[in-house]
C-alpha cells in the first residue's frame, strides 16, 4: 500500500519506479525507536556534511567509514596499514578490513540510541554483511538516504577539497577512478534499497541547510525540517 506523501508504491508484484520529484521518500522514520540510517552517494556528494548535520539534530553519532579508516591509519593498526595502501591506489578497501572496523564501532555504547552510517555499504557483499550485523544486534534499518548530484559538480567539489585540505587521494586521476568504481559497484545498491522500500532520494545540489531540510522531509521528520 502506498504511504501518504510517498512517491514509492508497493503492490503484489513489487515496488514501482519512483516519480521524478526532488525528494523520493521511503518509510517514515519512527520517532519512538532509535533511528538507524544509511546515507549514500558518490564521493563529493556531501555525505559527510549531511550525515553530521542529521546526526546532530537527532542526537546520535554519525559513523563514517572514512573516519574509521583515518583513525586506524593514524594509530598504525594492522587494518589501518592495509586500508592506506588501497586508498593510495584509489581502490575500495576490502570488505574484511572495513567490516572489522565497523563492527567494533557499532558495539560502542553511544550507538544504542541510533546512528547515521556514512560510506557503507559500498558493494553487494557489504549489503549482506550489514544485514547480518543488523540482525545479530536485533536492529532494523529505518531509511537509506541517497544524495543525487551531477557528476561534473562532484568532480569540481573533490578537486577543490584536494586543494584546501591537501589530500593526496584527490588527484584528478584518482577522482575519476573512484567515481568509475562507484558507478560499477555502489550505484546498483540504490536499486536494492529502493526495492526494500527504504530509499529516500534527495537532490543534493544547493545550499547545505536547504539540502538538510530535504533530507529531513524525505525521511518523514517534517517536525525538524526548516529549523536547520
Amino acid at each position: 500500500m502506498t504511504q501518504p506523501g510517498s512517491s514509492l508504491s508497493q503492490g503484489n508484484t513489487g515496488v514501482s519506479r519512483p516519480s521524478t520529484t526532488t525528494i523520493r521518500r521511503g518509510r517514515p522514520v519512527s520517532q519512538s525507536t532509535a533511528p538507524r540510517l544509511l546515507i549514500m552517494g558518490p564521493q563529493g556528494s556531501g555525505k559527510g556534511t549531511q550525515a553530521a548535520r542529521l546526526a546532530e539534530h537527532l542526537g546520535m553519532p554519525a559513523i563514517s567509514t572514512g573516519d574509521l579508516f583515518r583513525a586506524n591509519i593514524l594509530l598504525f593498526t594492522e587494518f589501518g596499514v592495509q586500508a592506506q595502501s588501497y586508498i593510495n591506489r584509489g581502490e575500495l578497501v576490502p570488505d574484511y578490513v572495513t567490516n572489522a572496523m565497523l563492527r567494533d564501532r557499532l558495539l560502542k555504547e553511544d550507538v544504542k540510541g541510533g546512528f547515521v552510517l556514512d560510506g557503507y555499504p559500498r558493494t553487494a557483499g557489504q549489503v549482506r554483511d550489514l544485514d547480518d550485523m543488523v540482525a545479530e544486534f536485533g536492529w532494523t534499518l529505518n531509511g537509506v538516504i541517497y544524495l543525487r548530484v551531477d557528476t561534473e559538480a562532484v568532480t569540481e567539489r573533490m578537486e577543490h577539497r584536494a586543494i584546501v585540505q591537501g589530500r593526496s587521494d584527490d588527484t584528478p586521476e584518482l577522482i575519476a577512478k573512484r567515481l568509475r568504481i562507484y558507478a560499477e559497484q555502489t550505484a546498483p545498491l540504490v536499486d536494492e534499497y529502493r526495492e526494500r522500500g527504504l530509499l529516500v532520494e534527495v537532490d543534493a545540489m544547493g545550499d547545505v541547510p536547504e539540502i538538510t531540510n530535504r533530507v529531513l522531509a524525505g525521511i518523514g521528520l517534517n517536525w525538524l525540517a526548516n529549523t536547520v
